[in-house]
Formats: C-alpha cells, sequence, structure tokens
C-alpha cells in the first residue's frame, strides 16, 4: 500500500449543461418507469406481509444485512447508515429523475426512446437496459453507498498541479460566418491530433486545433462520476451496439482518449507489425515506424520502473505466477513518476499522466499552433473540378460558446457557424467520429465506417477477506499474455486489471434481485475487478443515425471472438483463485458466483488449486453458459479501424501515407486507420502512425514551398 500523504484538495465543480427541456414520456410512463427503478434498486423494510413498493424481509433477515453491513465499516461514524442503505430507494434518491431525463433526452437514440415509451413489451432486452440504466445513476448519485465503502470523491494520494494554461480562440455573435484561415486545420484534440499538431507547428506552420468538447484545466479534475460521463465521454457514456450486445465507451474530451485513459502504454507487438507489413503496408516493420513509437513513449516518458502495484494487479501478476501464465508490467506515460491515483479515467488533477493535453497540445502552444474549442465541424470542403472533389481548402462548421460564468450550465450561451480555409485538413476525431465527418463531406467510398474493430471486454470480479480499497493506486499496470495467440494467427485475449470506481464497475454486474445487488455493491471495497480483452478478428461498423444523424454501431462479437473470451474469464477467475478470493464472479447473467469454502488442507495432503472439485464445478458452469446475447455483457474502450490504412482504395480508405483517396490535402490520422484492430491498448500506436503521417505531411508543405520558389524564379 502507497504511503504517499494526502495533498488533494477537492476538485472545483463543473456544472452541466441544461436539461432537455422536450416532453419525453407522459406521467404514466414516468410513474412505470420509475416504479420499475424502485424495483432494480428497493427499500428494504422488515414485514411478514408483502408490499407492491417495497421488498419485505423478515426481521431476523434485516438484522442479518445489518449486521454484515456493520461487519464490513472499519469505523462507523453513523450507527444508523447501514438501516439507511438499506432503506434507500432509486427514488429517493436526489437528482435521479434528472439524470434520467437527460439521458433519454441526450443521449438515447430516437427509436430507443420509441422502445422506452412502450415499456415494457420486449421485456427480457428492455429490463436488462433499464437495470443497467438506473443501477448506473444510482451508484454515482447515492447519499450512503460511498459512505458504506468508505469510497472518497477525491483521490488520497497525489498532489494537485498546475495545467497549461490555454488560449482559446473566441468569436462575436453573428448571422454570417466567420472565415478564419490557417496552414493545417486538425479536427480533434487526441492522441492522433496531439503528435500533429506538434510536429507541424514545431515545423513552422501555421496549426489550429479544433475540439467540439470544452477543455477542463486539472482543478476540476478528476471529475465526478456522475459529471464525467456528460463532459468526457461520447454520448455521456450510454451508447449500446444496435442489438446491444456490447457498451462503447469512447473519449470525448479535450485530450481525448488521452485525459481519460488508464495511462497503459503498450507498444505495437511484432505479429500485428508484421501481419500489416504483409498486407503491403511496410512501414510497420521499418526502422522508421519504431523511431515513431520511440520518440512519443519518450516525449511522454513513458516508464515501468516507478510502478507501485495495486492489490489488483499483484493478484494478476502474483497469479499468473503460481499458474505458470506469461504475464509483465505495464509501461505508464507518466513522466517516469510513480502516480498512484486510480481516478483517472475521469481527468488526471495531478498532471501526472501525459496525454495529449499535457504534453504535445502544449509543446505545439509554444510554437505558434491556436486552439478552439467546442467547435462541431460539420464538414471538409474541397476544390471541385468538373464536379469532382479533387483536393481539401478546409472545414465548416458551428462554434457554441461557454456561458457568461465560463461554464456550459447556463443558458447565455451563443452560436456561429465558422469557416475555417487551409492548405491540409488532418481527421482526428477518433474512430467514431472521423469516418461520419468523410460520410457527412459528400466522401463515397464504400469502406468508410467498416472494418470497426472493438476489443470486445468481459468482466471477471473478486472479492477478497481484507479491504482492498481497488480505488487506489495505478488503473492498469500488468497485464498477462499467456492467451493472446490461440488462433496461431495472432488472436486471442489479454487479461488485465480494469477501472475500479464504483459506477465503472458495479453498473456491469448482473442484477439477479434489489437486495442482492444492493449487499454485492457493499463488498466493492474487497473487490478486485479485471477485463478478458479480445483482439477481435471479426468487425462490425459505424454509420450514422438516420433521424439525428449521431454515432451508431453495428457490432455483435462473432462466435469466434466469444470463444476467445471465455478462455480468458476462466483463466482469470484461476488467477483469483490461486490468490486467495473468496467470491468470484462474472459479468454474465443467469452465471452464479463462486464462494470459496473455508476447509483448510489437512496437514501432509497436496492443495488442490484449481483443482477444488466445487471450482471445477463452477468453471464447467460459466463455460456450460457461454457469452450469449442478451445474458452476456461486453464492453468497448478500444475503437479502431473504420479509415482503413491499405494498399487499394477498394478495401482501405487512406493510403499508406494516411491520405483519404482521391482527395488532395486530406488525411486522417488517428486509431481510425489501424489495419486491424491492435491487440494492445490502442494509445501508443495510434500516436505512432499520426508522428509519422504528419510528419509527411510537413514534407509535403515544404515541398510545395520549394517548388512555388523555383517558379518565382
Amino acid at each position: 500500500m502507497a504511503t504517499q500523504d494526502m495533498d488533494f484538495i477537492a476538485p472545483l465543480a463543473t456544472p452541466l449543461p441544461p436539461l432537455p427541456d422536450t416532453e419525453l414520456l407522459t406521467p404514466s410512463q414516468w410513474t412505470t418507469l420509475l416504479a420499475i427503478g424502485d424495483t432494480v434498486i428497493p427499500r428494504i423494510e422488515v414485514s411478514s406481509s408483502n408490499s407492491t413498493e417495497n421488498l419485505t424481509v423478515q426481521a431476523s433477515e434485516y438484522a442479518t444485512l445489518v449486521d454484515k453491513l456493520k461487519q464490513s465499516r472499519t469505523a462507523e461514524p453513523d450507527t444508523y447508515l447501514p438501516r439507511k442503505y438499506l432503506e434507500e430507494n432509486a427514488t429517493s434518491v436526489s437528482g435521479l429523475k434528472d439524470n434520467i431525463q437527460r439521458i433519454l433526452g441526450d443521449y438515447v437514440r430516437e427509436d430507443a426512446r420509441k422502445g422506452i415509451r412502450v415499456i415494457l413489451s420486449a421485456l427480457k432486452q428492455s429490463f436488462k437496459a433499464l437495470t443497467l440504466l438506473f443501477a448506473s445513476v444510482w451508484i454515482r448519485r447515492s447519499p450512503t453507498l460511498g459512505t458504506i465503502l468508505g469510497y472518497p470523491q477525491t483521490p488520497v494520494h497525489g498532489k494537485r498541479s498546475k495545467g497549461f494554461n490555454y488560449d482559446f480562440i473566441q468569436f462575436s455573435p453573428g448571422s454570417e460566418p466567420e472565415i478564419i484561415e490557417t496552414d493545417v486545420i486538425i479536427i480533434g484534440s487526441g492522441c492522433g491530433a496531439g503528435p500533429s499538431a506538434k510536429n507541424i507547428a514545431e515545423a513552422g506552420k501555421q496549426v489550429i486545433v479544433v475540439e467540439k468538447s470544452y477543455h477542463y484545466p486539472p482543478e476540476h479534475l478528476p471529475m465526478a462520476e456522475s459529471d464525467a460521463g456528460v463532459h468526457l465521454i461520447m454520448n455521456g457514456g450510454v451508447d449500446p451496439s444496435d442489438d446491444s450486445s456490447i457498451s462503447i465507451v469512447a473519449a470525448q474530451a479535450f485530450g481525448g482518449g488521452g485525459t481519460v485513459n488508464w495511462s497503459a502504454s503498450l507498444q505495437t507487438q511484432g505479429f500485428v507489425r508484421k501481419e500489416w507489413a504483409d498486407a503491403g503496408l511496410s512501414f510497420f516493420t521499418s526502422s522508421e515506424y519504431q523511431k515513431s513509437l520511440d520518440r512519443v513513449c519518450h516525449r511522454m516518458g513513458v516508464s515501468a520502473e516507478q510502478i507501485e502495484h495495486n492489490k489488483t494487479n499483484r493478484v494478476l501478476l502474483d497469479g499468473a505466477r503460481k499458474l505458470g501464465y506469461s504475464a509483465k508490467a505495464v509501461a505508464q506515460n507518466t513522466g517516469g513518476k510513480k502516480h498512484y491515483c486510480g481516478y483517472c479515467s475521469n481527468g488526471c488533477g495531478a498532471v501526472e499522466k501525459q496525454g495529449p493535453a499535457v504534453s504535445f497540445l502544449p509543446d505545439a502552444a509554444r510554437a505558434g499552433a491556436k486552439f478552439i474549442e467546442g467547435f462541431n465541424v460539420e464538414k471538409v470542403l474541397f476544390e471541385e473540378i468538373n464536379g469532382q472533389r479533387v483536393a481539401a481548402t478546409g472545414v465548416q462548421g458551428r462554434w457554441t460558446s461557454r456561458d457568461s460564468h465560463g461554464g456550459v450550465s447556463g443558458t447565455d450561451r451563443f452560436s456561429r457557424e465558422i469557416i475555417i480555409k487551409a492548405q491540409r485538413v488532418i481527421v482526428s476525431a477518433g474512430t467514431m467520429q472521423s469516418p461520419l465527418l468523410l460520410l457527412r463531406s459528400g466522401l463515397k467510398n464504400a469502406q468508410i465506417g467498416r472494418n470497426l474493430h472493438l476489443h470486445p471486454a468481459s468482466f471477471v470480479g473478486a472479492t477478497f477477506p481484507e479491504e482492498v480499497r481497488p480505488w487506489e493506486g495505478g488503473i492498469l499496470t500488468t497485464v498477462c499474455d499467456e492467451f493472446q495467440n490461440l488462433d496461431g494467427h495472432g488472436h486471442g485475449v489479454k487479461l488485465e486489471a480494469t477501472a475500479m470506481l464504483p459506477g465503472m464497475f458495479l453498473t456491469f454486474q448482473p442484477w439477479v434481485g434489489g437486495m442482492e445487488y444492493k449487499m454485492l455493491c457493499s463488498k466493492f471495497k474487497n473487490m478486485c475487478g479485471y477485463i478478458s480483452l479480445v483482439r477481435d478478428r471479426d468487425t462490425g461498423r459505424v454509420y450514422p443515425d438516420p433521424v439525428d444523424g449521431r454515432c451508431r454501431t453495428a457490432y455483435t462479437p462473432s462466435a469466434f471472438d466469444k470463444k476467445h473470451c471465455m478462455e480468458g474469464l476462466l483463466a482469470m477467475a484461476k488467477i483469483c483463485y490461486v490468490a486467495g478470493a473468496r467470491e468470484i464472479f462474472t459479468s454474465t447473467f443467469g452465471v452464479s458466483t463462486f464462494v470459496r469454502e473455508d476447509n483448510d488442507v489437512l496437514e501432509g495432503q497436496p492443495d488442490p488449486g484449481v483443482n477444488d472439485p466445487s471450482f471445477q464445478t463452477w468453471l464447467e458452469e460459466v463455460r456450460r453458459k457461454g457469452l450469449h446475447v442478451p445474458e452476456a455483457m461486453f464492453a468497448s474502450a478500444h475503437q479502431m479501424g473504420t479509415c482503413r490504412m491499405g494498399t487499394s482504395e477498394k478495401s482501405s480508405v487512406v493510403d499508406p501515407s494516411g491520405k483519404v483517396w482521391g482527395c488532395e490535402g486530406l488525411y486522417v490520422a488517428d486509431a481510425s486507420v489501424f489495419p486491424s484492430a491492435s491487440g494492445v491498448n490502442p494509445m501508443i500506436t495510434t500516436m505512432a502512425i499520426s508522428d509519422w503521417i504528419s510528419r509527411g505531411v510537413v514534407k509535403g508543405l515544404r515541398g510545395e514551398e520549394r517548388l512555388e520558389g523555383k517558379a518565382r524564379l
């Protein structure tokens, strides 16, 4: 356990935008929906008769629940807290209905809203979705759960630091578009945009970086879980695939994924580089690509030497060793410093995680780059010859101001249409949004939006006898790669720790009953959580919603990829068992929790380890149940491939230089250009590819200058 002193004042508030003002549900529909909420998170009370409103139990069972909750608290200032926790239901939580209204109004697709309005037909699928909805909001807003757990809203390790002082371009109100010019416009501010902006600005070119979201400096970070989804995650974190088989968590923040990721800094593996080179992209096995990998790692101070593993990551390392599995430490982009904080998925207030907003973008600013926040690019502009788009000439979009208090919650914000003319346009909006921008701009390549890889992940959780406090310590500092090549062609799984904030982990755990779910949540401080992360062979696509144009995802984990995921889940469960877990569970509905018996091995008798008959029986249950939708739950934090790089316009969107086929001056530089799934957390690969692409853009601009100079002579 780290001994670093606490020196972390609470972050500043991050008020949310106004609630949607449309009438989403009728009063009777709200009544029904909130009644479901009180079924998911019920008031538990003593009664000898059944109640239509609350969950009733016998006095003896209620006393047992209270005793268990009291025993789980090491220091209990409020002797009535366990009773308050049991008596709390969903609708008693302040702000819960407002949260539901925001989710339904701002983030749920219109076709899904129509489904909710007819509530409650097709219950098997609908009830799972509504359970997730209410569990997610309750966990983030409950006034008692955090106290039961001893969970601090602010990290107890680390020191708050000052970030870079960005100076964003502002615009005045006006009915006509404002036109500005630059050499290069970069759309997005994440892991593709950062290295690109740095390289081009340091080469002496004028650069403007535009971002749809707003910058929140370190004094606002890490945000509360209830705010982070709105300010930092695409679609409020409510983004299921069309068939609800997988939930997509994609950054939509200044700094992109580098603002909310878990610091894992893994270079592209050799077998993946060879696969891409064998497809005609020889650059990936060249020394130049390795230089790009090393260059971006050096800028962020990537290292594994300073790591102090928390309990979750120690279990993965030690358990893998006991089973003979290959496992190692994961290098971190923390500037060569120890970073013992588990809250960075909501932003880093210590300014130790060296994402783009802390490293590459300040470098670009110091070299003269300019920045615009709150700018939604609607389309790329082109020069046309005979009706054919031949060259990108800039972008057009809508800028929205902050309010008069410098936030986004006020009603006095205004918008203005902006046109930015440029010699080069670099699209770095991310795998989910870059292809949609190309489509909105009128490009017709059939590959745009296809070839989507998601690294689908499923969860394993374990409860230990001792208090773990899983929210403390680096999130992902170890990986087990024993099962990364299950098909002999580089497809398999990696076993990794997952972020252990209550809303991020408990939301994905199966609900079997209100009382059972509350008691499960109360054990969170003793839990460790893991994912079986698949390098997926099979793909999906993204496309614009026909009603409002937002990103839609057509993707279902294939039987091939789910088979690999299952092997990872079983292996992770074994790791937890040999590490001493008392309970082990998965995120698949209908699979029981393994509860370890307290039988000691008799002296002189061999310890059966994972051959324990009761454990083997449970593993057989997990395999037999399988990973079928909708019972199985998958999530994706890695999106790749929708503007795939290749050697032919028929099979890809960009050429080996990152240039969009058939369009001079238009490039894509983000994870969407990956030829296939990276198999590792994609930050470093994205940065290295973008480093290469942007250096090529600089060479092209300089070449044009030389030609113009010769022409003048």
